[in-house]
C-alpha cells in the first residue's frame, strides 16, 4: 500500500498538471481572438471535451453509468454551474485581463472551495480550523488581492466587469464541489462527461444569447479550429480528468490550494508567449499566494490517509 507521502505527492502532482492545463486555456483563447468570436470559444471547446470524454467512458465500461448520470436532476446543476464558470471565466478574461481572471478562479478553488466543504459539508474541519490553514488562507487572499491590484495595468476592468467578479468565484466552487461528490458514487468519466457534453449542448443553444452569435460559431480558419479542439482536449478534458483523481486520491481540500499554480503559470505563458510586461506588483503576489498554499499542505498532512474512495461501478 503506497505510503501517505506517496499518495499526497502524486496528488500534487496531478494537481499542478492540471493547473497548467487551466493556464493554457487564457493563452489559447486570447492567441485566436478576436477574430474567433465568443460563441465559438465558449460552446466548442465543451463539445470537443465532452467528446472525448464520452469515448472516455465507453472504452472504460463505463457507458451504462454515462446513461444513467442523464437521468439524475442533480447533473443539470453541475452542468448549470459548468456553463456559469465558463462564461464568467470567459468575460473576465476579455474584461480583465488572463491574470485578473485566472486569479478570480483561483479564489473560487482556494478560499470558497475549502470554506464550502467545511461549512456546508461538514468535512476536513480539523483541517480548516488549523492555525497554518489559517494562516495559508490569508496569505493566499493577500498574494491574490496584489496580484489582481497589480494586474489592472494589463488591462482596467469597467465597471461593468466587476458584475463577473461573483459569478467566476461562486460557479468555480459549486461546480467543482458537486461534480467531486458525485465522482464519490458513480466513475468520473460519467459524471464529467456528461456535465461536460450538456455544458456543450446548453452553449450551442445559448450562442444567439453570446456575442458572435449563430454566425459567430463558424471559427475563421483551419488554425482557429486546431486551438478549439485542444482547448477542448487540455482544458476540458485531460485537466479535469487529472484534478478530479488528485481528488479521489487526498479528498477535497489539498488540491484545490494548489490551484496556486494556475496564476503562476498564466504570468509565465503571458510573458513568454504572448510577450506582455508584467507589473511587479502583479508578481510579487504571486509567490506569497504560494507560501500561503504551502501553509496549507502542512495543515492538510493527514489528508493523504482518508481520502476517498474509489467510486462503486454501477449495478450491471
Amino acid at each position: 500500500m503506497p505510503s501517505a507521502t506517496h499518495v499526497r505527492s502524486t496528488a500534487a502532482g496531478l494537481s499542478i498538471a492540471a493547473a497548467f492545463g487551466w493556464a493554457t486555456w487564457y493563452i489559447l483563447v486570447l492567441a485566436i481572438s478576436p477574430s474567433t468570436r465568443p460563441s465559438a470559444i465558449v460552446a466548442w471547446p465543451f463539445v470537443f471535451g465532452g467528446l472525448a470524454y464520452t469515448a472516455w467512458a465507453v472504452a472504460a465500461g463505463h457507458g451504462r453509468a454515462f446513461l444513467a448520470v442523464w437521468r439524475e436532476p442533480l447533473a443539470y446543476v453541475r452542468t448549470g454551474f459548468f456553463v456559469l464558470m465558463q462564461l464568467s471565466v470567459l468575460a473576465a478574461t476579455y474584461l480583465a485581463g488572463p491574470v485578473d481572471a485566472s486569479l478570480l478562479a483561483l479564489i473560487g478553488d482556494v478560499v470558497a472551495t475549502p470554506l464550502a466543504v467545511a461549512f456546508l459539508l461538514g468535512a476536513h474541519r480539523e483541517q480548516i480550523r488549523s492555525a497554518w490553514f489559517a494562516l495559508g488562507l490569508l496569505l493566499s487572499l493577500a498574494g491574490g488581492t496584489m496580484a489582481i491590484v497589480g494586474g489592472q495595468s494589463l488591462a482596467a476592468i469597467p465597471p461593468i466587469g466587476w458584475l463577473v467578479v461573483p459569478g467566476v468565484t461562486l460557479s468555480v466552487a459549486g461546480y467543482f464541489l458537486l461534480t467531486a461528490r458525485a465522482n464519490e458514487r458513480a466513475p468520473p468519466s460519467a459524471v464529467v462527461g456528461q456535465a461536460t457534453l450538456a455544458s456543450g449542448i446548453v452553449t450551442l443553444l445559448l450562442a444567439p444569447a453570446i456575442p458572435g452569435g449563430w454566425s459567430g460559431l463558424a471559427a475563421p480558419s483551419d488554425m482557429a479550429w486546431v486551438v478549439l479542439v485542444a482547448i477542448g482536449l487540455t482544458s476540458f478534458f485531460l485537466a479535469e480528468v487529472l484534478y478530479f483523481d488528485a481528488i479521489r486520491r487526498v479528498g477535497l481540500v489539498l488540491p484545490p490550494m494548489l490551484m496556486t499554480g494556475i496564476p503562476v503559470f498564466t504570468l509565465l505563458l503571458s510573458a513568454f508567449v504572448l510577450h506582455l510586461s508584467l507589473p511587479v506588483v502583479a508578481v510579487l503576489g504571486i509567490p506569497v499566494a504560494v507560501v500561503g498554499a504551502l501553509f496549507t499542505l502542512r495543515a492538510t498532512g493527514a489528508e493523504a490517509s482518508v481520502g476517498t474512495a474509489e467510486p462503486a461501478e454501477p449495478a450491471a
